[in-house]
């Protein structure tokens, strides 16, 4: 059964400034106004770097696909594969996009030209992508990103290559793993200090192990620098690799409770609408929250496949009614279950916003919806963090015995 929720301040006080039309119609428009500007933001990422430096790879390993066989995977090789500009969208936030550009780094590259030709202007931010050596193409290339007036991240690939061939070079007594790491960050950074802007951010990756080096880091940077509702809709895009994810997660959904638990009960109100308008809504709500959280079928596919543990051992730690399949059944008596004992919050949170009475029969509507979204984010972050523990749980090491990369320190 969902648990009694309550309704913050904060909450209140955003409700009174939009609830102040007595005609149901302009308070539906201004709530689903507000739900439609979050849920349209869009966050276009572009990537780019040398000719086999792995950007493809990246850009699968981010939207969190490991099967190159995918028919939504990004297309993988040893050479160039990506000849023109391909967008792929994200299989849970379709609204973020990554855009696969072509390779640099040839004879004939022109970074001026390169920018132009893949149209600077709409993305948000670049992420460059090296491997093996730092060449002096990302130096030209991060110049003309951060004259341009547009962030980049230099993400450097196949660290796992790196530190395999550090050790069969330098064998049991050479750099341990920590200072190897170490080099190859020091160096990108002296060779992206020489543009002049300021201290560059360097990500040391393997995308065949996501859950090691600095992914984690680099989607919290990410997160952090970015504002808005382009911060909102990356934040859910992200893995569920760690707790604090899965709790910031959990946070941004519980903002916009209020606002769509309204929208699901003005629809009832509103010329035409049906007793159980509201429940179609509530479900496809619910629905979002599962993609968001990594809950639903094809999430939970996807992770399976990444980390070598099959559909069902994942899905068994999924043990909310909110977190399995859904009906408009299901979703009915979940409804049903909260509106018990809604009366008396309901006369409170009347006396606060006379306006809701009228508009909604009693506000119980309301806050049996409120109640119901808001127990379920919290029952579905729980089943996220047991999915995330049960797929990290050993997960499968899927380094690959690759040849001597040669990269840039010496024996």
């Amino acid at each position: 059964m969902a648990r009694l929720q309550t309704i913050s301040e904060g909450e209140i006080q955003q409700m009174s400034s939009v609830l102040q039309s007595p005609v149901v119609t302009e308070v539906v428009a201004q709530v689903q106004s507000m739900l439609g500007q979050r849920q349209s933001s869009t966050l276009d990422i572009a990537v780019t770097g040398e000719s086999g430096s792995g950007k493809s790879t990246f850009i699968n390993a981010f939207r969190g696909i490991a099967d190159d066989d995918d028919p939504r995977a990004a297309k993988t090789g040893v050479t160039e594969t990506t000849q023109e500009i391909i967008a792929y969208d994200h299989p849970t936030a379709p609204t973020v996009r990554l855009w696969d550009l072509p390779g640099i780094g040839t004879p004939t590259f022109q970074p001026q030209r390169y920018l132009e030709d893949v149209g600077l202007t709409k993305y948000d931010f670049f992420i460059i992508v090296a491997s093996e050596r730092f060449r002096e193409c990302h130096v030209t290339l991060a110049s003309c990103v951060a004259q341009a007036g547009k962030k980049f991240y230099f993400v450097r690939n196949k660290v796992d290559n790196d530190l395999e061939a550090s050790a069969r070079r330098r064998g049991r007594m050479g750099l341990s793993e920590e200072a190897v790491l170490r080099e190859i960050r020091d160096d990108c950074k002296a060779g992206l200090q020489r543009i002049g802007a300021g201290q560059p951010q360097v990500f040391l990756l393997s995308c065949f192990q996501p859950q090691s080096f600095d992914f984690a880091l680099l989607h919290e940077t990410l997160e952090r620098e970015l504002e808005g509702h382009k911060r909102h809709v990356f934040l859910l895009a992200l893995p569920n690799l760690t707790a604090a994810v899965l709790e910031r997660k959990q946070q941004a959904l519980a903002g916009s409770v209020w606002q769509t638990a309204m929208a699901a009960c003005l629809s009832a109100a509103t010329p035409g609408g049906a007793v159980h308008s509201s429940v179609p809504m509530l479900m496809s709500t619910l629905q979002s929250f599962q993609r968001s959280f990594g809950l639903d079928t094809n999430s939970l596919l996807r992770l399976a496949n990444m980390t070598g543990k099959s559909y069902q051992e994942l899905y068994g730690e999924v043990r909310s009614t909110s977190g399995r399949e859904l009906s408009m059944q299901t979703v009915e008596g979940m409804l049903s279950q909260v509106a018990l004992g809604q009366q008396v919050l309901s006369g409170l949170l009347e006396s606060r916003i006379p306006v809701l009475g009228n508009i909604i029969s009693g506000g119980v509507s309301f806050m049996a919806s409120y109640s119901l979204l808001k127990s379920a984010i919290k029952d579905l972050r729980e089943d996220a963090e047991r999915v995330m523990h049960r797929a990290l749980d050993g997960a499968d090491d899927t380094r690959e015995d690759v040849p001597d990369p040669g990269y840039f320190y010496a024996d």
